[in-house]
C-alpha cells in the first residue's frame, strides 16, 4: 500500500507543480474519509488538483460551479414526471460521484449550501422522504477566494464543520513556475494521467488508517489543543468535539502516508492550524490561523 501512495503522490505531481505538502494535506483528508477546503485566489492549480486526483484513482468526477441562482436540486438532484411511464423518475445530481468539486462555494446562496450538509457527514441526499447513499469513496473539495466578497455568502459554522481541513495552495516560486511553463511544451494534460490506484484500493487504505494506533497521553494533546480554543478571550467560538475527532483521523491518515502504523507529536502539530483554523471564530477581526498557532506554543506538547 505504501508503493500505491507513492504512485498516487507521483502521478499528481506530473500535472502540479511543486505544492507537496497541498498534495499531502488533501491526501490526508481524502485517506481520513473527510473533505477538503481550498481558500486560495483563482488560477493556481485548485480545480487541476481535483481532476488529477479523480484521474489518478479512476474515480467520477464531477464539477459544480456555484452561483448565486443554483438551487438545492441542482446538487443533490430532483424528480422528474416521465409521461411515457406515468410515474416520477428521479434524476441524480452531481454530488453522485467519488470527487466533488463544488467552486467558488461561497457564491452559492445559503439555502443551497445547506444541500451540502447531509451528504458530507452522511454520505447519503434525501429528495421527497427518500435517502439515496452516494457513491463510494466520495470526496468533497471545495474552493472559495479569500479575497473577494462582493456577491458572496459565508460559510455558517455548521458548514465549515464539515471540512475535515482547510489549506492554500499559494503562488509558486519562481522556479516552479518556470517549470510550469516548460512542462506546457510536454503537453502533460489530466486525461494522460494513467489510474495509479482502484477505488477499492482507496476504501482499503481508508480502512488502515484508521488502525494507525494514537497513544492516549497523544489524544489528551489533541483534546488540549482543542479545549484551548474554547477558553481563548480572542475565540468567540471554540472547536467543537468534531473538530477533536477530525484532528485525530487526520493525524492518523498523514502518519500513515509517513509509513508508520503509529502517530507522534509531530503530525498533530503540521496539521493543527489546518485542522482547527477554520472551525472557530475570532474576535475583533483577528486571524483565525494567528491564534491557532499561539495556542500551540501555550499547550505542553507529549
Amino acid at each position: 500500500m505504501k508503493d500505491r501512495i507513492e504512485q498516487l503522490t507521483q502521478n499528481l505531481g506530473r500535472t502540479i507543480v511543486g505544492k507537496a505538502d497541498a498534495i499531502r494535506l488533501v491526501l490526508v483528508a481524502l485517506l481520513s474519509g473527510g473533505h477538503a477546503l481550498l481558500e486560495d485566489v483563482p488560477g493556481v492549480g485548485k480545480t487541476l488538483l481535483a481532476k488529477s486526483l479523480a484521474r489518478s484513482i479512476d474515480g467520477k468526477f464531477q464539477r459544480l460551479q456555484c452561483t448565486p441562482d443554483l438551487l438545492p436540486t441542482d446538487i443533490t438532484g430532483t424528480n422528474i414526471w416521465n409521461q411515457r411511464t406515468g410515474e416520477f423518475v428521479f434524476l441524480p445530481g452531481p454530488v453522485f460521484t467519488n470527487i466533488l468539486l463544488a467552486d467558488e462555494i461561497n457564491r452559492a446562496t445559503p439555502r443551497t449550501q445547506s444541500a451540502l450538509l447531509e451528504v458530507m457527514e452522511e454520505r447519503q441526499v434525501t429528495v421527497d422522504g427518500i435517502s439515496r447513499q452516494v457513491e463510494s469513496p466520495f470526496f468533497v473539495i471545495a474552493t472559495q477566494n479569500p479575497v473577494e466578497y462582493q456577491g458572496t455568502f459565508p460559510l455558517p459554522e455548521a458548514q465549515m464543520d464539515r471540512f475535515t481541513l482547510s489549506l492554500s495552495l499559494g503562488y509558486p516560486t519562481e522556479a516552479e513556475e518556470l517549470q510550469m511553463l516548460q512542462r506546457l511544451q510536454e503537453r502533460v494534460t489530466v486525461d494522460e494521467l494513467k489510474p495509479c490506484i482502484s477505488l477499492e484500493e482507496v476504501q482499503q487504505l481508508q480502512h488502515l488508517c484508521q488502525q494507525v494506533k494514537v497513544e492516549t497521553p497523544l489524544q489528551q494533546y489533541i483534546l488540549n489543543l482543542v479545549r484551548a480554543t474554547r477558553e481563548d478571550e480572542e475565540i468567540t467560538l471554540g472547536v467543537s468535539p468534531r473538530g477533536a475527532v477530525a484532528l485525530q483521523r487526520a493525524t492518523q491518515a498523514l502518519a500513515f502516508l509517513e509509513g508508520r502504523d503509529y502517530a507522534i507529536p509531530d503530525d498533530v502539530k503540521f496539521l493543527t492550524t489546518h485542522v482547527l483554523s477554520h472551525r472557530l471564530i475570532p474576535t475583533g477581526g483577528r486571524r483565525a490561523k494567528t491564534i491557532v498557532e499561539r495556542l500551540m506554543r501555550s499547550v505542553p506538547i507529549p
